[in-house]
């Protein structure tokens, strides 16, 4: 996993530290178990980015094209107070440079986690990509404008410098970054964002050949948490398409494999199991209120402490406990992609299971059973065992307004606190009943759960 991967998945980690056979249906056994191990495993996919795009057309033209000076292109994007946005585009005429800020990308949000609008010129650099030998500027055969086909220049091999760090190939005296393009972020309105990359009207390469037009190609952005989410100063490209953008101004590679690898990365919060007596309802009562004795706090927080102080008083309840550390794993923690949590208890047939834990990145969803549970014995007092992932739900709480996913304000990566979204005051009900615009996994593209009786 590229560290730039991992960041995202790192600060969930912190954040949630101070917290404490594919067969789809169930299958019996033995009516003398009474012995259960359930295994709850993430399986969603890893996402890069969670946000991208191609921007390929300047303001008021009708087709793709470059920027020539004078003209510019905007994208418009959403951003959570973690995130930065990155972007490629060529200096057109060139062999292979590009602009681009550094690997930490840029802010959106200031210090106090207030959005940003102004003029970020200063944190956008002239790189080398290290792909094709440099030539003069609009002179050279194999620069953009004079070569005879795409990718035709000398290869080079080397790393992505800033130009100023370059000393191979033909030396030039390029302008200063400021003297080229001016580059604004505007806040839009909520956690809209708008980014104007403008090629300025006297942008011109002093060549030998006289005074010649600097323009732009179409690039690509990328909403991010990491550095170095398209290229690492100092090392050779990725090879994911940087190259393609700073040779030929062609977008498509970087553009489809940032698309591929965009969007949110979904752990699951640590979460409370309860056995109870058939008929009770321990955890939630269905289109009711939460019962406040702590399900909010896992449903908004991933925090199981208040749950798991009251879980003797649950109603109906036989025994339970908290679920918070990962298999293999020294400490608690949320269940990121490719982990497991897993817990065994006894039980008598009659009893039901139920659990709850949180979709994190969101502001109050839960993954859970039914409020009546999962009955762990069938009609013949055989202990059921298999795969039950079809047997849990996405549940809203509504005990906080949801915002989208990984980027709302108050959703669990991006607040400043527990507990700081607005409260809704709602019932507990299924996701796919809450009508608030916003797109959610399907229960088994982020967990597999299985249920096996011990002999």
């Amino acid at each position: 996993m590229k560290k730039f991967q991992l960041f995202t998945l790192l600060s969930i980690i912190s954040l949630f530290a101070s917290c404490d056979n594919d067969d789809d249906s169930t299958t019996t056994t033995s009516p003398t178990v009474s012995s259960f191990t359930v295994t709850i495993e993430n399986i969603a996919a890893v996402n890069d980015f969670i946000g991208s795009g191609v921007f390929n057309t300047p303001v008021g033209d009708s087709n793709p094209g470059p920027a020539t000076p004078g003209k510019s292109y905007e994208f418009t994007f959403d951003a959570g107070k973690n995130n930065k946005v990155s972007f490629v585009t060529m200096l057109a005429a060139t062999n292979d440079l590009f602009f681009a800020p550094e690997g930490s990308g840029i802010a959106l949000y200031d210090e106090n986690g207030d959005p940003f609008s102004g003029d970020v010129t200063d944190q956008v650099y002239l790189w080398d990509a290290g792909t094709e030998v440099n030539e003069e500027p609009a002179v050279g055969p194999n620069t953009v404008g004079n070569q005879a086909a795409a990718d035709t220049g000398v290869e080079e091999n080397g790393n992505v410098l800033k130009i100023e760090d370059v000393t191979n190939g033909v030396m030039f005296n390029y302008p200063d970054v400021d003297e080229l393009i001016n580059v604004t972020v505007t806040h839009v309105e909520g956690t809209q964002f708008t980014v104007s990359i403008e090629d300025l009207s006297t942008a011109s390469l002093n060549t030998s050949d006289g005074m010649k037009a600097a323009p732009l190609s179409p690039g690509v952005y990328v909403v991010h948490s990491a550095d170095n989410p398209l290229f690492e100063e100092g090392e050779p490209d990725f090879d994911q398409g940087v190259e393609a953008i700073a040779e030929d101004g062609n977008t498509e590679p970087l553009g489809t494999y940032t698309a591929s690898t965009t969007g949110v990365t979904y752990p699951s919060s640590p979460g409370v199991w309860v056995t109870h007596q058939e008929g009770t309802m321990p955890l939630f009562t269905a289109n009711s209120a939460d019962y406040g004795l702590g399900l909010e706090h896992i449903a908004e927080d991933g925090d199981t402490s208040l749950l798991n102080d009251n879980l003797s008083s649950l109603e109906g309840q036989i025994s339970g406990a908290v679920i918070n550390t990962p298999v293999g794993s020294s400490s608690p923690g949320p269940l990121l992609p490719g982990a497991s949590y897993e817990f065994t208890f006894s039980a008598e047939d009659g009893d039901y299971l139920s659990f709850a834990t949180m979709l994190a990145a969101t502001n109050d969803i839960l993954f859970a059973t039914d409020d009546t549970g999962i009955a762990l014995f069938d009609a013949n007092g055989n202990a059921i065992n298999g795969d039950i992932t079809s047997m849990v739900s996405l549940w809203d709480a509504g005990t906080e307004v949801n915002e989208q996913p990984a980027i709302g304000a108050n959703t669990v990566t991006n607040q400043v606190a527990a507990d700081t979204g607005v409260d809704e005051n709602g019932t507990v009900q299924l996701l796919d009943q809450v009508n608030d615009g916003f797109d959610y996994p399907a229960v088994d593209s982020v967990l597999k759960i299985t249920i096996t009786p011990n002999l």
